[in-house]
């Protein structure tokens, strides 16, 4: 037996866009854990798209947008299987077609249409499975190392990821009323993901924050999948409503004096 227990266990992952996606190697370490997973893509075109990468696989469309759409994946995830032991909520999005703008300025729309896909998205899921959730299910989202570093080119994503970290402890508390039912996050430093290559200059912020980590190399999507594994592990029964930090030590080290006094090799 597995030491995580997720032998036979059936989890919904959302979000797979791609086979550099955390929600992709979350999947991927469930299943050789011994998981059954389940999947959920935005569009069918998505998942015409993944068709190589998960072929064989249980792959129903969703986009959380759309509250029909949610009510469908409700019942086909409810025909598939009799109870869901957890999900992951691995959907995010913010509207950088028109390039980077001063956070003042951010679009109203744009900036509503990220709070309801990266954040409400996870109250609506929640909601919609609740009577389909295991009394001990596990519920793991995908946050960010820190929503207080303002990041200008992050924009209007960091407030909309904050929103999230603080859901999770409405959602936790809520649901304590009527199941042991757990909502935790990831909080990882930059990865190298197809979305974060949408964000503008994002390649120089990842590079500086490898700088900036203990070890002088960046977080790997792979170690925030373990984690998020673990979590929705019963070996993780006793942790709840938190957000798990995983930045290769660089929130201690921003002094590093490498940083601040970089050699002539390292500045060129």
């Amino acid at each position: 037996m597995s030491f995580l227990g997720l032998e036979n266990k059936n989890i919904l992952v959302t979000g797979v866009a791609n086979k550099k996606s955390i929600a992709w190697h979350i999947a991927k370490t469930l299943e050789e854990e011994g998981a059954k997973v389940i999947y959920s893509v935005r569009s069918e075109d998505r998942k015409k798209s993944l068709e190589k990468l998960l072929a064989g696989k249980t792959i129903f469309v969703c986009d959380v947008e759309k509250e029909e759409e949610v009510e469908r994946l409700k019942t086909e995830v409810s025909q598939h299987c009799e109870v869901l032991h957890g999900f992951v909520h691995s959907i995010a999005f913010a509207n950088y077609s028109q390039g980077w703008k001063p956070f003042h300025e951010t679009p109203k729309k744009d900036f509503l249409q990220s709070l309801d896909i990266s954040c409400y998205s996870l109250i609506n899921l929640a909601n919609a499975f609740k009577e389909l959730l295991d009394q001990r299910a596990s519920i793991i989202t995908v946050s960010i190392s820190t929503t207080r570093m303002a990041a200008e080119n992050y924009g209007y994503m960091a407030p909309a990821k904050a929103a999230l970290d603080s859901t999770l402890c409405f959602l936790a508390k809520s649901f304590s009323a009527f199941s042991q039912v757990r909502f935790n996050s990831i909080n990882p430093g930059l990865l190298k993901t197809s979305a974060s290559a949408g964000i503008p200059g994002y390649i120089d912020s990842y590079l500086h924050a490898e700088k900036a980590t203990l070890r002088k190399k960046g977080l790997t999507t792979q170690e925030a999948a373990n984690a998020a594994v673990f979590l929705l592990s019963e070996r993780a029964s006793g942790i709840n409503a938190q957000g798990l930090v995983l930045d290769a030590g660089m929130s201690i080290n921003y002094f590093d004096q490498k940083l601040i006094k970089p050699s002539p090799t390292e500045e060129d």
